[in-house]
């Protein structure tokens, strides 16, 4: 299957020169991205202050590109609570959206961090109905804490961080729901990167609470360093479905630091769902001209946009190179770079 890039651009997710409460520069670090049928939502895994912000956003699009005068932002006290947002998933009938933060740091002694703890799933037409999925009953204190009891379970260490989400048909309730895992390990200061999947099978209540039908198990892994053209040690980053061509798609991405520098960057990954369940490496995305598709920036989000059209958005933290996706040397803080992508089968 081959890749090619169809046009760069870059989005204002808020106005710029925006500070947080310490005079800091609020800085766009784009994780998470979806798209709904009518609007890409798009998520920061770093807050966005302000009582009319959250992290969390929807914009039309136009050609495939993001119209900024559209931005909404999504302010269901929930959805503003939740820190660290890594991906976002359609439910496999379409109506409901599923949103994971990293689930990467807890607190045992208090529930300091419960928010950095969240899976949460809303109606499309009504985010204002959203739901935490697995709270801790205790105390009413929100959070997924019995999910994330079933995630240390299944990735079997105490350390780990989420980063991809997605639905997938399966033969139990109303499919599969997958989780990414980047990093695992015994703390967030020892830990390996992996491409790995853990998920179960779920099903959506009457009331749009989301349920799981089985325990969570590890269901899919893969070594993205045995693919000679990958150069840099990578993480998966993103799962996203294509219902139209029934193909999962991996992201993952690198941050290393060589004799030139820091280095950020990507790789897309696809395979069809036959393929998955088998079991079986995915294929790395290469150019028409049979080269590895390597992004110049830190692929964090991928939306489906249609059969042919592929959204990738980007976390490059700190790193303020535009490159290829402005004429301008640097964004700004509030911008976020992005790519569509054309596929070929």
């Amino acid at each position: 299957m081959s890749v090619d890039i169809k046009a760069h651009g870059v989005l204002h997710c808020f106005e710029p020169g925006l500070k947080d409460d310490d005079g800091e520069l609020v800085n766009a670090e784009i994780s998470a991205v979806a798209f709904d049928g009518h609007r890409l939502l798009m998520a920061s895994d770093k807050p966005i202050p302000g009582k009319h912000r959250s992290a969390v956003f929807a914009v039309a699009l136009e050609d495939h590109h993001p119209l900024e005068e559209s931005l909404e932002y999504l302010t269901a006290p929930l959805i503003k609570q939740a820190i660290k947002y890594e991906d976002f998933a359609l439910t496999v009938d379409g109506r409901y959206m599923i949103a994971t933060t990293g689930f990467d740091r807890i607190d045992a002694e208090s529930h300091a961090l419960n928010d950095y703890n969240h899976l949460l799933i809303w109606p499309l037409e009504d985010a204002s109905a959203v739901k935490v999925v697995d709270p801790d009953p205790r105390n009413d204190i929100y959070g997924s804490l019995e999910l994330r009891q079933k995630l240390t379970d299944a990735i079997g260490t105490p350390y780990y961080k989420i980063e991809g989400l997605a639905t997938v048909p399966g033969d139990q309730g109303d499919g599969m729901l997958l989780f990414g895992v980047r990093e695992q390990g015994t703390h967030f200061d020892d830990f390996e990167y992996v491409a790995r999947i853990v998920g179960a099978p779920y099903r959506v209540t009457e009331q749009g609470a989301l349920e799981f039908v089985s325990p969570l198990t590890s269901i899919y892994r893969f070594e993205p360093e045995a693919e000679t053209d990958v150069r840099f040690e990578c993480g998966l980053s993103s799962l996203e479905y294509d219902p139209f061509n029934e193909r999962l798609y991996l992201l993952t991405s690198f941050e290393v630091e060589d004799d030139s520098g820091e280095r950020i960057g990507g790789y897309l990954w696809s395979l069809t769902l036959e393929a998955f369940q088998r079991g079986e490496a995915p294929e790395l995305c290469r150019t028409r001209e049979g080269t590895a598709l390597e992004f110049e920036h830190k692929a964090e989000g991928l939306a489906v946009l249609d059969a042919s059209t592929l959204f990738v958005a980007y976390d490059n933290d700190r790193d303020m190179a535009l490159r290829s996706a402005s004429e301008r040397d640097e964004r700004y803080a509030s911008e976020t770079p992005y790519t569509l992508l054309r596929v070929s089968m």
